[in-house]
């Protein structure tokens, strides 16, 4: 979210973020190209013919109870439910990339998405872009999905001119006011109420379960670990990317699950601010000390060795996203 909230701090400026489908995508790949690209790499021969090997002449059969189908060999895609298959993914798409600096490919194992920034009403490096995906899909056999593909457009310009729609093989894809991407639900307008309030409507859920446990007379121990796997887990997920902007009543909302927690479990448990603070600095910690992180140049030391650089700031959204506030809690800390 970096790269769109500090492109909305400039003048003229909105951005758009295309959200990718493909269908049966681990399914499509030709091991013949996985493995060509594996080659480019630079992965060894052996282990390359060991893939192969691996990925092809594979029987498969379905089994219901105790009747099975016939059986049918494989010879395309990655088997599903397999550890290497995401990771053989990643290295198939790799050569993926954005042509042009005012666009990003983001990628994750097969959710892919396209975020163009846009500036003086100028699209038409994210529209090439958009065209070179489709074209790079058709090359590497992966079927776009263009009915479930969505794009978010962030404008927020008093006299915004209307957004033509994109189109990926002559269809227009439907521009949408809120994606779920990664277990977080983003709204064009960038406020997280939606993404709370789903939050705490499945905490929720699971407050039955820490209840029947309670019931059952287990230890606060106990409740407290089930608190903190089943129930913490969902509250604070991706916490560090919307909780600096959530409004005040999102924030009451999610602190109430907390203190019904608590009530039930009969021990103290952390507040989300709190929460949050640890996770901002810890994740700041780690890009610190990552110089091959893309972020790392946003976390400069001033000379006195100290403090780091205040990040520039003209919107209050801006100034409570991660990297600004992540700034802020170092240099209070030190």
């Amino acid at each position: 979210m970096h790269s769109v909230l500090s492109q909305l701090d400039n003048n003229n400026t909105y951005a758009r973020m295309l959200f990718i489908d493909f269908s049966s995508a681990f399914n499509t790949i030709h091991p013949s190209q996985l493995i060509r690209k594996l080659t480019d790499l630079g992965i060894s021969s052996l282990i390359c013919k060991w893939l192969l090997d691996f990925l092809t002449n594979r029987p498969q059969h379905v089994r219901l109870d105790n009747r099975c189908s016939s059986t049918i060999t494989m010879n395309t895609g990655v088997p599903q439910g397999c550890v290497m298959s995401p990771f053989l993914y990643s290295l198939f798409t790799h050569d993926c990339r954005p042509a042009d600096g005012s666009n990003t490919i983001i990628k994750f194992a097969d959710d892919t998405t396209v975020i163009g920034l846009i500036s003086d009403n100028d699209e038409a490096a994210y529209r090439e872009e958009v065209d070179r995906l489709a074209e790079w899909c058709n090359r590497n056999n992966l079927l776009l999905n263009t009915e479930k593909t969505k794009e978010l457009i962030m404008d927020y310009r008093r006299n915004a001119d209307p957004h033509p729609p994109i189109y990926i093989k002559g269809t227009a894809v439907e521009r949408v006011s809120s994606f779920k991407f990664l277990g977080v639900h983003i709204s064009e307008d960038l406020i997280w109420t939606t993404n709370c309030s789903k939050l705490v409507k499945k905490a929720h859920q699971r407050l039955f379960f820490l209840r029947t446990l309670r019931k059952n007379h287990l230890s606060s121990d106990i409740l407290v670990n089930f608190y903190r796997c089943s129930i913490e887990s969902i509250l604070t997920n991706c916490i560090t990317v919307w909780y600096g902007s959530c409004s005040a009543s999102d924030r009451k909302a999610l602190q109430r699950v907390v203190k019904t927690a608590q009530r039930i479990a009969g021990a103290p448990l952390p507040a989300i601010k709190d929460i949050y603070r640890k996770r901002c600095l810890k994740s700041a910690g780690k890009i610190i000390k990552d110089p091959s992180h893309p972020s790392h140049r946003l976390f400069t030391l001033l000379p006195s060795g100290r403090r780091y650089r205040s990040l520039r700031t003209k919107t209050t959204r801006y100034r409570n996203s991660f990297f600004p506030t992540a700034v802020r809690l170092l240099n209070s800390a030190s």
